[in-house]
């Protein structure tokens, strides 16, 4: 693959995600400042704390440079608090966020970091076997928009979605050995 995934790294899991990406075989960068965005097809915004992500990206002026790319079409993938920066509506917050996944989402929806917990999801797109997830002071979306493909659900709740050129899930992938997830979203720059 001679495409470039980068992978924000300014909080939270972002190494497991461009180890997860480099075990299959795809080229990876670290997104730390707005100038290393110059080259990368694609973007994967890991697990973390979204409030803290939102004003670096603000801080660093990357907010609205990534959220044009994203709206011309770059690939982006974001895990938990991925997933809670990129919906448009977060519940009982004005943090700042990419908006560009038509979408409602609340944060810690299962509980505290105690109440964390794995299980296997049933995922269509990855095949017949489920996907080992790992929640961890996990969001849950509370409205999906009409655009929106729901992937996976947990008691009935969307926790993994599609809207075009954007995959989010409420769960680290990334913390599993299991690389469908990842290969699905490489998919994307094809």
């Amino acid at each position: 693959m001679d495409k470039l995934v980068g992978v924000l790294a300014l909080q939270g899991a972002f190494r497991e995600h461009i180890k997860a990406v480099s075990r299959l075989g795809a080229t990876t960068c670290e997104i730390r400042q707005a100038r290393d965005m110059d080259g990368v097809d694609a973007l994967i915004i890991p697990g973390g704390e979204s409030t803290t992500i939102g004003k670096l990206l603000v801080e660093g002026g990357m907010l609205d440079p990534l959220r044009k790319r994203v709206e011309h079409g770059m690939p982006v993938y974001g895990s938990c608090a991925g997933l809670i920066l990129l919906c448009r509506d977060i519940e009982n917050s004005d943090q700042p966020r990419l908006g560009v996944l038509d979408a409602t989402v609340r944060r810690n929806a299962f509980g505290r970091q105690v109440d964390s917990f794995e299980t296997n999801l049933a995922i269509p797109e990855l095949g017949p076997e489920p996907v080992p997830a790992v929640f961890i002071r996990a969001p849950v979306i509370t409205r999906v928009g009409t655009n929106l493909t729901v992937l996976a659900q947990v008691n009935g709740q969307a926790v993994a979605v599609r809207q075009g050129n954007i995959l989010a899930t409420s769960f680290h992938p990334e913390l599993t050995q299991d690389l469908r997830l990842h290969q699905y979203f490489l998919t994307f720059l094809t």
